[in-house]
């Protein structure tokens, strides 16, 4: 293979796999790795990218690998777009950091265009920082500084970050409150995802646990990511919206993983025509550079002052170039091919369930972000391993899902090779 550096040229059809897996350098690698960085970071499967463009990554070995995780949804326009790239090598050349303590322009450019894209009629403010946990608790002192109240509502099988507000938050396994309590007090965690288990907020919550005048707000991923690529039933989420408009409460849509154009819509709250209070992003809406914001309401911001929160460097104007790009790029045909492609997807997914309903119990999602659901978390695993082999890159969700996230650039020969592989997977793991 020929290369140029930091791109590919002229490369073989992908995947193209020149060495076992882990390849020799990816396990010297591996062994380094090991020597140096905190144990608990999880890794999922041992690929060491070196190099990536559109769907395509490239390993230490050489070996080519097609991206169905997109670095865990964040490449939303493909790994390097050269329009991304333009637009940081652009800015890099002018200006790297200077603090939003101070009247940066292309910060205040950023907060605008999000609060144009959000799914709120009112006029809204946006606060940037960093990773999608610092928007969650962003989002959470807001809610509460503003209704001036202590009360919060999550989900059961929920992931809202690692952090300490935003690990409370999550409930999708308990394994990441293990060790560190007591987590933040007033959180409750409701049942999610069917019409039915509204009722727990009427018959449990307000009745016994809390007065519903004493909740600040509720969270919700609009579709569950890391819980299990989980899609609610039609009316949660306007039933949501009723809950809280009776009782004065805000509804905050975590759309880290969800949001930036992966379901074909901008924010993936918007397949239910609802409107939240406050929405918190992340991952792709800058491409994989690290961004994240909280949008919220003007009639909500603009109740606190200097000083109630802040970041020294949250809104890097590098990260606000790739962001502002990423927006033209979304709005500009990846959306729309995000539709196109995940039909593709979940078309083939659903044939491959049909060839195998003893080991997959069920195929979900909405665009580019589809949940396959295996019979146990062995099969789905050894399934994600299989994947690997045959250079497919997926990723586990939840207990018994393999996710399905690939960048918004998926073009169809690219989701019908992944069809295909993935299916030979399922097989080799039914044969067993």
């Amino acid at each position: 293979m020929t290369q140029a550096p930091g791109k590919l040229v002229m490369a073989p059809a992908v995947p193209h796999i020149v060495t076992e897996l882990p390849g020799p350098k990816a396990r010297a690698h591996l062994e380094f790795d090991r020597q140096w960085t905190s144990p608990s970071v999880p890794r999922a499967y041992p690929v060491v990218p070196v190099r990536g463009e559109g769907c395509t990554i490239e390993d230490i070995d050489g070996n080519l690998f097609l991206d169905f995780n997109a670095g865990i949804a964040v490449t939303s326009t493909g790994h390097c777009h050269p329009d991304v790239v333009r637009a940081i090598q652009d800015q890099a050349a002018k200006l790297i950091h200077y603090s939003a303590d101070f009247y940066l322009p292309i910060y205040a450019e950023t907060c605008a265009e999000l609060a144009r894209i959000a799914p709120m009629k009112e006029k809204c403010r946006v606060f940037l920082s960093n990773s999608g946990t610092e928007a969650v608790e962003g989002a959470i002192k807001l809610a509460r500084f503003t209704t001036k109240r202590q009360y919060l509502v999550a989900f059961l099988g929920a992931f809202h970050g690692r952090t300490y507000g935003s690990v409370s938050l999550t409930a999708s396994k308990a394994k990441y409150h293990a060790g560190f309590g007591p987590m933040l007090p007033g959180i409750f965690h409701a049942p999610f995802g069917h019409v039915a288990d509204l009722k727990w907020f009427d018959e449990t919550l307000f009745k016994h646990l809390v007065p519903a005048n004493e909740v600040a707000a509720i969270i919700v991923e609009p579709i569950q990511g890391e819980g299990g690529y989980v899609v609610p039933e039609d009316g949660f989420m306007q039933g949501l919206r009723r809950i809280c408009d009776e009782h004065g409460i805000l509804l905050i849509s975590d759309e880290v993983q969800a949001g930036a154009g992966r379901t074909g819509k901008m924010w993936s709250i918007q397949n239910w025509d609802v409107e939240p209070d406050i929405v918190a992003t992340a991952k792709g809406i800058a491409s994989g550079m690290p961004i994240s914001a909280f949008i919220a309401r003007e009639s909500l911001m603009t109740q606190w002052g200097p000083g109630a929160h802040g970041t020294t460097y949250g809104g890097n104007p590098l990260a606000c170039a790739a962001a502002l790009e990423t927006i033209k790029q979304l709005e500009g045909g990846l959306m729309a091919n995000a539709r196109a492609r995940g039909e593709q997807l979940m078309t083939g997914l659903r044939a491959l369930q049909a060839r195998f309903p003893a080991i997959i119990k069920d195929v979900r999602g909405i665009g580019l972000m589809i949940g396959v659901e295996f019979d146990t978390h062995e099969h789905a695993a050894a399934a994600e391993w299989a994947s690997f082999q045959r250079g497919v890159l997926v990723l586990e969700a939840g207990m018994t899902v393999v996710r399905m996230a690939p960048p918004l650039v998926l073009t169809e020969d690219e989701a019908a090779i992944g069809l295909r592989l993935f299916g030979e997977a399922v097989a080799e793991v039914a044969a067993k």
